[in-house]
């Protein structure tokens, strides 16, 4: 009985210490996708509503690309350690609005990722052209680490 407690002790302590050190994901700080563009999250309220700002890399606008708003809502923030959220871009430099839904999660590294997808709509002239309004796609959003 002596050899089988210290075996059981070590089990519950690794069992438990790795049930410690799951990370939370939190979506607020700045984040960089897989096409180069750059978000910052920069507050989130006790349910989970949230806002911040957006910078993209591509457009398909001859317009020069400007900072847009951001506004979104994450599930459950105090409950879950890889939440789903969701949030809408309004593009200040042109006539369209993106939504992105994803969720949050944590690598066995550690490290965190936002796994999104996305509709982007784009103003049409006439409801003709409707079939060519909207786009579809994914982003992966890993996090910016503060410049030393």
């Amino acid at each position: 009985m002596v050899q089988v407690s210290p075996f059981l002790l070590v089990l519950f302590l690794a069992l438990g210490a790795h049930g410690l050190s799951a990370k939370k994901c939190s979506l607020t700080g700045r984040w960089v996708n897989d096409l180069g563009s750059n978000m910052t999250i920069t507050s989130m309220n006790a349910n989970g509503d949230f806002s911040g700002s957006y910078y993209t890399a591509v457009s398909t606008t001859l317009e020069k690309i400007k900072v847009s708003p951001l506004l979104g809502s994450q599930h459950l923030p105090t409950q879950l350690k890889q939440p789903t959220f969701g949030f809408t871009v309004h593009w200040t430099f042109s006539d369209s609005i993106t939504v992105f839904t994803g969720q949050c999660f944590v690598d066995d590294d550690g490290k965190e990722v936002l796994r999104t997808m996305w509709l982007l709509r784009s103003h049409v002239g006439k409801r003709g052209d409707d079939w060519k309004a909207t786009r579809v796609g994914t982003n992966i959003f890993t996090r910016l680490q503060p410049q030393q």
